[in-house]
């Protein structure tokens, strides 16, 4: 499991590339917009750039014309990158050629276990169902398994996170060796994200808290590698009156183009962050603001169901 160890750490603002890497499966939500504004907002903040990736590694849950519709929201909201985004598709190859150079240096093995296999196994860490470890050793030939998985070993993973403060988490007890190469033949988020944020040079990653558990997976596969760990900031997930989190795929209240200003004062304020006593003008004010005013020492740890203090209704 991963376990608080200590405060949180100080902030540096040295040679700053930060990134939004949104997923092409429905139009942003509300839990969007606050990663997508704790991000750009420190990146602002620290004088740093960034840049913005569309995670389409997935193409089963991709949407056509999707990846166009959230570029078109973020430059409304007043989102400003300084290139071109980069599609995970268009590296797809490149992922299959990583995992392949893992397998030949005994990092990784073919497995042939499924889900249900899995589970069946009754092992269960913090992060769930635990790999039992069945083809570890088997050596299977490459026309027998059907995903491939990346060892995993008994010495903690740290990390400083900059909201949850210092973590550690054992992956061989926790989660065991996790896939990289799926059972359809797509690259696994985990190691592609990994690949994504050492070719994009990306210093620091601020996201949704969603992906905290998978942190140590990443660093693990970094270490692997020879990659740079970046540093990490996990923001509060916005969640819905029953406490699940909102979904891009379940089309969970996309925020409207229309209401932009507000949308992002809203999400500022579940942030955490100070709020002037005037209004803004305009979403250029907005950021003008924010790029003086940001403190991640005020976001909170912990998601919550969000009512704006302007309506007292809730704003999704």
């Amino acid at each position: 499991m991963l376990i608080p160890v200590s405060s949180r750490p100080s902030t540096r603002t040295i040679d700053y590339v930060g990134r939004f890497a949104p997923s092409p499966t429905g139009p942003l939500h509300f839990g969007s917009l606050v990663a997508a504004v704790g991000s750009f907002a420190d990146a602002l903040h620290c004088g740093g750039t960034w840049l913005v990736r569309i995670d389409d590694v997935d193409q089963t849950r991709s949407i056509p014309g999707m990846a166009q519709t959230i570029l078109e929201q973020l430059e409304c909201f007043g989102f400003r990158w300084i290139q071109a985004p980069v599609q995970q598709s268009a590296r797809k190859d490149l992922y299959l050629e990583i995992i392949e150079k893992l397998l030949a240096e005994d990092h990784a093995f073919g497995c042939r276990c499924t889900r249900q296999d899995v589970l069946a196994a009754g092992i269960r860490g913090a992060a769930g169902p635990v790999y039992p470890g069945t083809c570890r050793h088997n050596q299977l030939p490459p026309d027998s398994y059907r995903t491939i998985r990346i060892k995993t070993g008994s010495t903690p993973i740290r990390f400083n996170d900059r909201i949850a403060g210092e973590l550690v988490q054992n992956l061989f007890h926790d989660v065991g060796d996790f896939v990289v190469k799926r059972a359809d033949g797509y690259a696994a988020y985990q190691i592609a994200v990994v690949i994504d944020d050492h070719l994009d040079h990306i210093t620091d990653v601020v996201r949704g808290a969603d992906l905290l558990a998978s942190t140590p997976r990443q660093i693990h596969l970094q270490h692997l590698l020879g990659y740079a760990t970046p540093r990490y900031a996990h923001l509060p997930l916005v969640v819905d009156s029953a406490g699940r989190k909102l979904s891009k795929h379940d089309h969970d209240r996309p925020v409207e183009k229309d209401q932009a200003l507000h949308c992002l004062v809203a999400a500022w304020q579940f942030l955490g962050q100070k709020i002037p006593q005037h209004k803004f003008v305009d979403v250029e004010e907005f950021w003008s603001f924010a790029a003086r005013h940001w403190s991640i020492k005020k976001a909170p740890a912990t998601g919550h169901y969000f009512e704006s203090t302007e309506t007292q209704n809730p704003l999704f």
